[in-house]
């Protein structure tokens, strides 16, 4: 069973009523139970004016979000939308965000890399992050005096938890004078020991940038593999891995490609050096976009977050995706009920200590700095 949102409707009528949202996570072998909110509010009643306010974002996801849920969720989407106007803020939301997230309420979407960038040119008071922890520090770096949320302070990230800052000061005492690039995909103390940051997006630009022939990077051994294989570069890697991307195997490429004819395989680069091997192209999220919007396959095997097929499936109609389905816990404790009650408290806030946050951010900044490959 893939991942599930039950909202439990209005247990009373009227003025006053409650609505309790229950967001719950089942998979084989695991299951992750992501809290709930009780939200006191009449206002969020399905009524036929937010039926048809909300009736144009719905004509976008409607190929993914079955009519049956949209009226537990087009009230949350309609409170947050302005409320969001109310408190000029923005939500920032990653590809892997549930499409009535990623669609609903966002107001910048893309990869970490894109998060990281439009995160430093917005000129919104509050910042919204819908992502994981990780992805919420690396704004509040880019905006020290503006404040931003996090609707789930419990959203973290495997590859975050994999490596400490005294991982690193171990690793610059064994290998002194080499330089170390950190994934995006660590804390804002990893990212301070660091002598710059990168993401999947860039990693090669980024390490091929520096000018020497060896760099320690870290945390992601895949990914490090990966940039190993498209660089001369001698790449020293640390052992961590992500959760969803290492399930990932090329025997599950067979399958499919057996059954499925005509399949397009696109795969994430934290994934298995064999399942990049069997895929048709590898990419970041956004360079998978990318090549999906502009070759327009038949049919997709995305090889990442499940929710990244829903996404592009409601932008891309004419491409059928075929999905694996790995979902990623964290990411999906962020729900509407959780990023309505932020935008309402100002609460959980982002705080970074100032000795950490300015070495953090100058190693985000220099990989902002680094230009594109064209």
């Amino acid at each position: 069973m893939g991942w599930l949102e039950c909202q439990i409707g209005r247990l009373a009528a009227g003025p006053g009523s409650v609505m309790l949202i229950l967001s719950y996570n089942k998979k084989p072998h695991k299951e992750h139970y992501t809290g709930f909110i009780m939200l006191d509010d009449s206002a969020l009643a399905f009524t036929p004016e937010i039926a048809a306010a909300t009736d144009p974002i719905y004509q976008r996801l409607k190929r993914v979000v079955p009519a049956i849920e949209w009226p537990f969720h087009a009230p949350l989407v309609h409170a947050i939308n302005q409320l969001k106007r109310r408190r000029n803020a923005v939500v920032l939301a990653h590809n892997y965000q549930t499409p009535e997230i990623f669609h609903g309420v966002a107001d910048i979407v893309g990869d970490s890399l894109a998060l990281a960038r439009r995160a430093s040119e917005t000129d919104a008071e509050v910042i919204v992050l819908a992502g994981v922890h990780f992805m919420a520090e690396t704004a509040k770096l880019m905006n020290p005096d503006k404040i931003v949320l996090m609707p789930d302070t419990a959203a973290g990230c495997s590859l975050a938890a994999s490596i400490t800052p005294e991982d690193v000061r171990q690793l610059r005492r064994r290998w002194p004078g080499v330089p170390v690039v950190a994934y995006v995909n660590t804390s804002a103390a990893v990212k301070a020991e660091v002598d710059i940051c990168c993401t999947s997006g860039n990693a090669v630009e980024v390490v091929e940038s520096l000018g020497v022939p060896r760099v320690i990077f870290l945390p992601d051994t895949y990914l490090a593999s990966y940039v190993a294989s498209q660089s001369a570069v001698e790449i020293i890697d640390w052992q961590g891995r992500c959760e969803v991307h290492e399930r990932f195997t090329a025997a599950e490429i067979r399958s499919f490609r057996a059954g499925v004819a005509g399949l397009t395989v696109i795969a994430h680069p934290e994934c298995p050096p064999e399942v990049l091997a069997a895929a048709d192209f590898v990419g970041s999220t956004a360079r998978m976009v990318d090549f999906i919007e502009q070759r327009r396959p038949p049919r997709v095997l995305l090889l990442t977050e499940c929710s990244m097929s829903d996404n592009v499936a409601a932008a891309v109609p004419e491409t059928e995706f075929v999905r694996p389905c790995n979902l990623c816990p964290h990411m999906k404790r962020i729900t509407l009920a959780k990023i309505l009650q932020a935008l309402r408290s100002l609460e959980p806030r982002i705080e970074i200590d100032p000795a950490i946050a300015a070495p953090a951010r100058r190693a985000v900044e220099r990989m902002l700095a680094i230009k594109p490959r064209s």
